[in-house]
């Protein structure tokens, strides 16, 4: 019998399949702890070795680093280049937000050099509610449309929080403006609004990545950072679910994965990775999903402690001055 892969899924019109599982570049910029340039490629080697083929990163993320050990990793794979497909942003620096056609158009020259590549699959605005949406639609969007023409490009994205953004500029873009939206923190078992956008995504023919699957660290046995933006509510709702899955002897981070991971009308479900244990753990709860399903007693039972604070979200991280 084949040893079984990931789940390749359409992303909208584009003619990509992505991993079911995508891997999630940013701790490679160390924004969640040290890590070995050595930890950094294995995880990469790993990831790609077990079936993903989708890496998405920004040049926020740890100051341009993650971008830079990202394309080394890469690099170091020696398989074409074809055989994966890379995602990075514009429009969100160390520095802050600038979304100007001149910076986003210098923006793709640094990271193609970063990355040590040609071109990359997907150009996405980084975080789009930071700055104004019609200079999005009006300004941004033409200048990410030349890009494309120019081959640095394959395909257009927008990214950010509320989910209100996405169709204040769909509705303002001429139909295959954008092809991918990526939206974090509301596919996940304590906020499944998303759901309630992916009709809406599909008639637009609009790719649909989801990221954050774990909340930001709340469905997790260690819980959220210091700095997690939720109420203090939600956070205890998410501390006792995981409390309540320990007790049975189950990981709510598995759970919340294969939840995510079970509406296969999201392209891939973006996880952050920086060790080949973590990678191994991702894709072994995708591939549990695939053969023997969820948990659904389990889910169950953590469904209804977050009841009281399903679907209750936070504002956007930095607060605009």
């Amino acid at each position: 019998m084949a040893a079984q892969t990931l789940q390749l899924r359409p992303l909208g019109n584009t003619g990509l399949n992505l991993s079911s599982v995508g891997f999630g570049a940013s701790p490679l910029g160390k924004v969640f702890g040290d890590v070995s340039e050595q930890d950094a490629f294995a995880a990469v080697r790993e990831a790609f070795r077990l079936g993903v083929n989708f890496f998405d990163t920004s040049p926020y993320y740890g100051g341009t680093l993650s971008e830079k050990v990202l394309g080394k990793a890469l690099k170091a794979l020696g398989v074409p280049r074809d055989q994966y497909i890379v995602s990075t942003k514009c429009g969100r620096y160390k520095e802050g937000f600038d979304f100007s056609a001149e910076r986003v158009t210098k923006s793709i020259d640094e990271s193609l050099e970063r990355l040590q590549l040609d071109y990359v699959d997907m150009l996405q605005c980084h975080d789009i509610e930071f700055g104004s949406l019609d200079q999005i639609v009006n300004e941004t969007l033409p200048a990410l449309l030349k890009l494309k023409q120019a081959g640095k490009i394959r395909f257009i994205g927008i990214t950010g929080l509320p989910l209100g953004i996405f169709t204040y500029v769909l509705d303002r873009v001429p139909p295959g403006t954008v092809d991918v939206i990526l939206s974090y923190c509301h596919y996940s078992v304590n906020d499944s609004t998303l759901e309630d956008l992916l009709p809406y995504l599909k008639s637009k023919g609009v790719g649909v990545i989801s990221a954050s699957p774990l909340s930001m660290g709340l469905l997790t046995e260690a819980g959220g950072p210091e700095w997690h933006p939720a109420s203090s509510e939600l956070k205890a709702a998410c501390r006792a679910a995981a409390d309540h899955c320990k007790g049975k002897g189950k990981n709510i981070s598995k759970l919340a994965l294969q939840y995510s991971l079970a509406n296969t009308d999201i392209s891939s479900i973006l996880v952050g990775m920086k060790s080949v244990r973590e990678v191994e753990e991702n894709i072994a709860a995708a591939l549990e999903l695939a053969t023997a399903g969820m948990d659904e007693e389990t889910l169950s039972e953590i469904t209804d402690i977050l009841k009281p604070v399903k679907n209750q979200t936070w504002p956007s991280g930095i607060q605009q001055s």
